[in-house]
C-alpha cells in the first residue's frame, strides 16, 4: 500500500470519528451525557495561550460536576472561545464552536446545587440567568468575586490548580462586546454564527484547543 493511500485511509478514519462525535453532541439526551463524575477529577484545557489545569470536586456541586465531566469527555469544549474576558475579573467560555451544537445545548439546564465554596480567585463556576438555569457556560474567577456572586448562588464546582498566569493572560480587550454574559441578552450571534462569527468580528480572542480529562 502506498503512503498516499494509507494517509487517505487514516484521514477517513479520523473524519468518521469526528462525525460520530459531532452527531453525539447534537443529541444532548444521549445516555453518554448522564454518567456520574468521579469524586475528584482533573481537566486539562489546552489553550492558545498555554495550559490551564482544573480540579473538579463533585462534593462542591454534584450536578455541575457531572455536566462538566460529560461535556469534556465528549468533546464539547474543544475549539471553544474565551468570548467574555474582563481583565482581572473573570474569563468565560462554554458556547460550542459549531452553532448547531451550541443551539442544541442552549436550553439544556441542570438543577441548582447549594453553594459550598466561595467565588475566590481561581474558582470555576457556571454562568446562568435564572434559577435552575445552568447549561454549558462557565467562568474562571480571576480575582476574589465572592461579593456579590456568592449571595447570587453562583456555585463553584472546580478550581484552577495550574495555569492561573495563563488565565490572566487571555485576551481581554473586547470585554463585554464579544458576547457578554447570559443576563445581558447579547449572545444570539454566538449561538447562530459560532466560531465563524467570532473569528470574523473578534479575531484576537483566545480559544480552548482541546479539553480533556487527565489522570490524577
Amino acid at each position: 500500500m502506498s503512503k498516499n493511500a494509507l494517509f487517505i485511509i487514516l484521514l477517513a478514519i479520523v473524519s468518521c470519528a469526528d462525525c460520530k462525535s459531532q452527531d453525539l453532541l447534537l443529541n444532548p439526551g444521549n445516555a453518554a451525557f448522564t454518567k456520574t463524575a468521579p469524586p475528584i477529577f482533573k481537566v486539562l484545557l489546552e489553550t492558545t495561550k498555554g495550559d490551564i489545569t482544573l480540579e473538579v470536586n463533585r462534593s462542591w456541586s454534584p450536578n455541575g460536576a457531572d455536566r462538566f465531566y460529560n461535556l469534556v469527555r465528549n468533546g464539547y469544549y474543544d475549539n471553544t472561545a474565551f468570548f467574555r474576558v474582563r481583565t482581572g475579573t473573570w474569563a468565560q467560555f462554554g458556547i460550542a464552536a459549531d452553532p448547531k451544537v451550541a443551539q442544541a445545548w442552549r436550553n439544556k439546564t441542570i438543577p441548582d446545587d447549594p453553594g459550598k465554596q466561595s467565588n475566590t480567585r481561581g474558582m470555576v463556576t457556571y454562568a446562568f440567568k435564572d434559577p435552575n438555569g445552568r447549561t454549558t457556560q462557565v467562568f474562571i474567577n480571576l480575582r476574589d468575586n465572592s461579593m456579590p456572586l456568592d449571595t447570587q448562588n453562583f456555585v463553584p464546582f472546580a478550581k484552577v490548580i495550574k495555569g492561573m498566569d495563563v488565565a490572566g493572560a487571555l485576551y481581554a480587550q473586547y470585554g463585554e462586546n464579544s458576547g457578554g454574559g447570559i443576563r445581558a441578552g447579547h449572545q444570539d450571534s454566538l449561538f447562530t454564527g459560532g466560531n465563524s462569527y467570532l473569528k470574523r468580528n473578534f479575531p484576537l480572542l483566545d480559544y480552548i484547543k482541546r479539553a480533556q480529562i487527565i489522570a490524577n
